[in-house]
């Protein structure tokens, strides 16, 4: 384990050495190991760390300069303030950053929630048995081409030279699953789930084999569906990659970049339907790589996004937070620019609709389980997306697998033609959503 206090000495008499006044440090480390199979036999196994350490100095006419490292001893870190140093002198002169004014507010929860790593043996004889059982499971599932086990451990640390010292250390341990089914004169069929865990003990195996083989065995009756405008029914997953993809309508820095769907002027206005409540946190209980700072040293919180329809908050830096006479909230990711993302979403309804849905009881439904190439079908900047998706046409409660087909729409359009929240949430990797229905999608089918 890193030994903050030994990093903090060796930065302490580097910096007094160097002449250097002002500097801060964030780092950390990751310890990783994950097997693969295939058919029975392990396809891929490592085991890796990874270290990423940035330093920032500010030299006697407050510029700074940033370098990273990977060398942690008395050499090393004195080596980096030197080049941080010598790099100060090129520092931008416009909205210089500083310390963080919360890097040294105390703050809660267990600095170290750390697991006994399970061998390397019983995370292959895992994998093996899952996928094992996948295929076993129906004669239609032929393969599982994309599977995955691994467990993880995390050190972060942040000081600086005005006395901040911050540390914690997490793991937790993680299954993938991807199947692939085949039937005869059909095209082949896919699905694929994630879990994850505190520990390969505690990891829900057989939910994730359970929620594969049904959504893989969905899909292979599937069928056409004509072009149209439907009532779509985001999944947990599926609304939440749709709000990460616009993430800039609640970043600070894209704003101040005018990178972003909304200005300043956007804050306080309505931009949802009065149904949506989102926030951002980082300490949410379903978080299981949950972070107590950022960047900066910035204690981690959680921040009202939209409530009732209302962009209520922003997603903040310590440089964004001085820029908009606000406060950081513990979004800031350090490097040679500091930039501004998004922990754990929660995604909720204080107010009850007018009408309650049910996939039940409604009729020519679509619902949206997975949306793809995000990466590519996205405009982030007009608010337009089109995207193909995994998904079914639904009619009181009977699912047909949809062939293929893509959904399109602006994403402000679609955050005001919300009509319902569904009562129960899904806790996922990226937070916690609810089945999220919106009216008058154009769907385009083959």
């Amino acid at each position: 384990m890193l030994d903050i206090q030994a990093i903090a000495d060796h930065a302490h008499q580097g910096a007094a050495a160097l002449g250097i006044k002002q500097y801060d440090i964030y780092g950390s480390s990751v310890d990783d190991a994950g097997v693969e199979v295939d058919s029975g036999e392990p396809k891929q196994v490592e085991a890796s760390n990874r270290a990423s350490v940035i330093v920032r100095v500010w030299n006697e006419k407050g510029l700074v300069g940033v370098t990273s490292t990977t060398d942690l001893d008395q050499a090393g870190i004195s080596l980096a303030l030197e080049t941080a140093a010598e790099a100060s002198a090129f520092g931008i002169t416009d909205n210089i950053p500083d310390f963080s004014p919360e890097a040294q507010v105390p703050i809660g929860g267990a600095e170290n929630d750390v697991a006994e790593p399970a061998p390397m043996g019983d995370l292959i004889t895992t994998l093996v048995k899952a996928e094992q059982d996948l295929l076993a499971s129906h004669p239609a599932i032929t393969g599982v081409p994309y599977n995955g086990l691994s467990e993880q451990t995390t050190e972060r640390f942040y000081l600086n030279s005005a006395g901040a010292k911050r540390y914690e250390c997490r793991s937790y341990a993680s299954i993938y699953l991807y199947s692939r089914a085949e039937q005869e004169g059909k095209k082949p069929r896919s699905a694929g789930e994630m879990k994850i865990s505190r520990d390969l003990a505690s990891l829900d195996i057989d939910g994730c084999l359970q929620t594969v083989k049904e959504k893989t065995l969905s899909h292979l009756d599937y069928r056409p569906i004509p072009t149209g405008k439907y009532t779509v029914v985001f999944s947990a997953r599926a609304f939440l990659s749709l709000l990460g993809a616009f993430s800039n309508l609640y970043n600070a820095q894209s704003i101040l970049d005018k990178q972003s769907l909304a200005t300043k002027e956007t804050l306080g206005t309505a931009i949802a339907s009065e149904l949506l409540c989102v926030s951002d946190d980082a300490l949410h209980p379903g978080n299981i790589s949950a972070e107590r700072f950022d960047g900066e040293g910035t204690p981690t919180r959680r921040v009202d996004i939209i409530k009732n329809g209302v962009l209520t908050g922003l997603l903040h830096s310590a440089g964004t937070a001085k820029r908009f006479d606000t406060q950081p909230t513990g979004h800031a990711n350090i490097g040679s620019k500091i930039t501004v993302g998004a922990h754990f979403y929660h995604v909720y309804s204080e107010k009850t609709a007018e009408k309650s849905y049910s996939l039940d009881q409604a009729e020519n439904v679509v619902y949206i389980d997975k949306l793809q190439a995000l990466h590519a079908g996205v405009n982030s900047l007009q608010g337009s997306f089109s995207l193909p998706f995994d998904g079914w046409l639904v009619n009181k409660g009977e699912k047909q697998s949809i062939d293929a087909a893509t959904v399109a729409g602006d994403f402000l359009e679609v955050l005001k033609t919300i009509v319902y929240l569904e009562p129960e949430a899904e806790v996922t990797p990226g937070g916690v959503c609810p089945l999220v229905w919106v009216e008058g999608l154009a769907i385009t089918g083959e």
